[in-house]
């Protein structure tokens, strides 16, 4: 098969990636594997869509990620431009947030790009109809009430100390936003000097107030769910935990977090049975649950990372199995 990887930029992907992973493995198996950023991609007056692509050489073969990914980004590249409406599948692996501050205009590009794909009958995943409801945290709203925390989003700062202090403890983050940024954990005895955390959260837009968790303090758990199902191979689930450092509230790798196994409960099974319908009707193919005790925190769309740490407790190579699907 052609399958085309689209992620914010192919010089800045990173051995260990699950995006680098997932091209590796599609490789290894035989496929043409071609990487782009969303600024390569273009509209042709011939209204098909093309990009400037990164391969490997197809006669070469790699045990790692980290030899392959230098071959994609070095001089040993097979640059071309190529038809993305002739690829069986493209996965977008971008992350919009990633580039909401830096390059606006970047954020919405592989949805866009994507839907027009499809009309010509490529298979994208995830559907960029579905990835265009989820630009921001809002989403996560659209889920059932009895798996989210209780939650409020607004910009005015008296609300939001209204629900600090009806909470007790709660949690401030942007609604835009990813890795654990401006995240903040309001005590009690923040409320008198709480303008400061609203100001840092609201500078790019409005405040997510979310009940803390008392769970959380053991960090969280993600999950992958793929076409609407717990990703499992050989009884074992694509999944892993992420522990606190310190006295860091954020349980994110980026922010300082720690990896350890993950233990899938019949607790975790029900949230992901809860909400695997409107992933599906949404065609959500892979997808990272975040969960803490008995509630979701997140629910990761855009490029879920973090296959190579599942695989790194399981000893499963759970890429092999998302490119067979």
């Amino acid at each position: 098969m052609k399958i085309g990887f689209m992620v914010n930029d192919v010089m800045t992907e990173e051995r260990g990636f699950t995006t680098v992973r997932l091209a590796h493995e599609a490789h290894k198996q035989g496929h043409e594997a071609y990487l782009f950023g969303v600024g390569d991609v273009a509209y042709d007056p011939d209204e098909f869509i093309r990009a400037r692509a990164r391969s490997a050489p197809k006669e070469k073969k790699y045990t790692t990620q980290e030899t392959y990914l230098k071959d994609v980004q070095g001089a040993k590249a097979l640059k071309q431009r190529i038809t993305v409406d002739d690829l069986d599948v493209l996965m977008l692996r971008n992350v919009p947030s990633d580039d909401y501050l830096k390059r606006p205009w970047a954020s919405g590009t592989a949805a866009e790009f994507g839907r027009v794909a499809m009309r010509r009958g490529v298979i994208v995943v995830n559907d960029p109809n579905g990835l265009a409801k989820a630009a921001t945290k809002m989403y996560f709203q659209l889920f059932p009430e009895e798996v989210r925390p209780r939650t409020l989003i607004t910009r005015d700062r008296e609300e939001i100390k209204a629900f600090a202090k009806e909470e007790g403890r709660c949690v401030l983050k942007p609604l835009q936003g990813s890795g654990g940024a401006s995240v903040f954990l309001v005590q009690k005895s923040d409320i008198p000097n709480l303008n400061q955390m609203i100001d840092a959260v609201s500078r790019d837009g409005f405040v997510i107030c979310q009940e803390y968790l008392e769970a959380a303090e053991a960090g969280d758990m993600r999950l992958f769910v793929m076409n609407g199902r717990p990703l499992q191979v050989k009884g074992k689930y694509a999944a892993f935990r992420r522990t606190r450092s310190g006295d860091d509230m954020r349980s994110n790798i980026h922010a300082g977090g720690k990896l350890a196994p993950a233990v899938v409960s019949e607790t975790d099974l029900k949230i992901a049975e809860i909400v695997r319908p409107k992933l599906v009707q949404d065609g959500m193919f892979l997808v990272g649950l975040d969960i803490v005790g008995n509630k979701l925190m997140e629910i990761n769309v855009f490029s879920p990372g973090g296959l190579g740490s599942a695989q790194k407790f399981t000893k499963i190579n759970f890429n092999k199995y998302v490119i067979q699907a």
